[in-house]
């Protein structure tokens, strides 16, 4: 199994990052595999940071032979995919949003049907935009055909829309226990569903 961890952030050892990194090291803590990618790093390695809509249908030209190419094909083999993100005037980073724009072809493919995923953001203050910024998130997964999943585990409580932080994360107790509830459902949700992937 396989769950990677994307970071929206345009700062790449930030708050979002460190969130990322706490989350993914619980879930390798449960015996699954993780990998984190930058998504502004890989904006850079293509021919445009921005979709242009060059081609259509998309035939991934921008990107031929880039790290943006390794990273989508290495999507496409994810059971799950946790996006983090700051939140940006109440909404994602724009690097996030260009990341996603660049997904076209996996769309077409429907290269991320059924794999799981679930959000996570940070704010300057604690009512900051969090949530809307997961719920922005949340319609990306939902284009793709992806199954969601919020911070919550039977064990634990029903959670809420995915793992929010104030910065600064590693500060934030709370968040920090809510790493681990999503962490645990992740890995539950992935299991249940392989089979969808096949």
């Amino acid at each position: 199994m396989l769950i990677i961890g994307l970071n929206g952030s345009p700062i790449p050892n930030g708050n979002t990052k460190f969130l990322l990194e706490e989350t993914l090291q619980k879930i390798n803590n449960l015996g699954v595999n993780t990998e984190i990618l930058d998504i502004a790093q890989l904006l850079n390695s293509a021919k445009h940071a921005f979709c242009t809509v060059c081609t259509s249908p998309c035939a991934a030209v921008c990107y031929k032979g880039t790290a943006l190419e390794e990273a989508l094909n290495l999507l496409k083999k994810a059971d799950g995919i946790i996006v983090g993100s700051p939140v940006y005037f109440g909404s994602i980073t724009g690097q996030t949003k260009a990341f996603f724009d660049k997904t076209r072809q996996l769309r077409a493919e429907k290269s991320l049907c059924n794999t799981v995923g679930a959000g996570l953001t940070v704010g300057n203050a604690k009512y900051g935009g969090q949530q809307l910024a997961i719920r922005a998130l949340h319609d990306i997964m939902l284009v793709h055909g992806m199954i969601i999943v919020g911070d919550g585990y039977r064990e634990d409580d029903c959670g809420y829309h995915g793992v929010s932080a104030q910065r600064p994360a590693q500060e934030d107790s709370y968040a920090l226990k809510r790493t681990g509830i999503l962490a645990k459902r992740m890995v539950e949700v992935c299991e249940a569903t392989a089979c969808l992937r096949r």
